[in-house]
């Protein structure tokens, strides 16, 4: 098998962003980053209130992946899969979605099409990608995926996945759901968290939580918080990449957060224009995960991995390449 032979192509597209990873590889399996990258494209917005894809977040959508379609064509990406998420699997209106990545996608590979994945499946990828440099020793592991649309909890060790649950909470069905004021009131902090409570609760009923010794937390909710407790000028994934936060500095930084009008979250150096609406909502579902992890497992801090589904999807082409 050629090296150029082995480059894969992997597209996340959830409900706030949309993410590429071209990469091959190693000698070990072990994937070597060629090009990855990420936007703010917000697919899902009102998808929770309407049930129905915006056109305009559509075409987002289309423009971001017309640009990620060009740059697996220049590094010669030979197997691709795009998969698509929470928002997706709630629209009425996906096959004008759908009909639109299939003409993208298979200018890369024909025939390729985006498909809508179970939150089994997405809690599965995340964990094989989210665990895939730590030790075992480190383990059971539980990863939590926090998303625009839903968050996935996953426990498992170097075996596999033990449990999963996607939960319908996220950062941007929270906020569309529960969190309108800038800063929210205190009557909508209320709300948010007995809904978040709410849906995290039948995570926590599917998932034993309380076996797990490492709480490893992906995405770009978590990977932030994790930027602005180490008080980072600016957002570096190279930094962020394995950090560690005790529980008591990640709530703090959640509190700060939700406490922060926009303007003031915009300010901050990690922080991506496209999370400054939303990170309040991921904070106080974060600050749920904390508490209910420290009550039921004795955790005492968070373990930042900048790889994820978008690692677990790439890693699952491998197999499938020519010899």
């Amino acid at each position: 098998m050629t090296e150029r032979s082995a480059i894969v192509g992997a597209v996340d597209c959830g409900t706030n962003s949309i993410r590429l990873l071209v990469a091959r590889p190693d000698e070990s399996g072990r994937l070597i980053d060629l090009h990855r990258e990420m936007r703010v494209v917000r697919l899902g917005e009102g998808v929770d209130a309407t049930g129905r894809f915006l056109d305009e977040a559509i075409e987002r959508t289309r423009v971001a992946l017309a640009d990620y379609v060009e740059v697996m064509i220049s590094q010669g990406v030979q197997r691709v899969r795009m998969v698509a998420t929470s928002a997706t699997r709630d629209a009425a209106n996906r096959d004008d979605f759908f009909a639109m990545t299939a003409r993208l996608l298979g200018r890369v590979v024909p025939g390729a099409v985006a498909e809508v994945i179970t939150g089994d499946e997405e809690a599965r990828l995340s964990f094989r990608g989210a665990v895939g440099e730590l030790d075992p020793a480190a383990g059971p592991f539980v990863v939590t995926d926090l998303g625009g649309g839903s968050t996935e909890v996953v426990l498992g060790d170097a075996d596999g996945v033990r449990a999963a649950y996607s939960a319908d909470i996220g950062c941007v069905r929270l906020t569309e759901r529960a969190l309108y004021s800038d800063p929210p009131t205190a009557e909508e902090l209320v709300a948010a968290t007995e809904f978040a409570s709410e849906r995290l609760a039948q995570a926590f009923a599917a998932v034993p939580v309380e076996q797990a010794r490492t709480w490893v937390g992906v995405a770009g909710t978590m990977t932030t918080l994790s930027a602005i407790g180490m008080g980072l000028p600016e957002y570096d994934s190279d930094v962020i990449h394995l950090s560690r936060i005790s529980l008591p500095d990640l709530n703090s930084v959640c509190e700060r957060l939700i406490a922060m009008t926009r303007a003031d979250r915009a300010e901050l150096g990690p922080m991506h224009p496209g999370r400054v609406d939303v990170i309040g909502g991921g904070s106080l579902v974060t600050m749920q995960l904390a508490r209910e992890f420290s009550g039921r497992a004795g955790i005492t801090e968070l373990v930042v991995s900048e790889h994820d589904i978008l690692d677990g999807i790439a890693l699952g082409r491998l197999p499938l390449l020519d010899p």
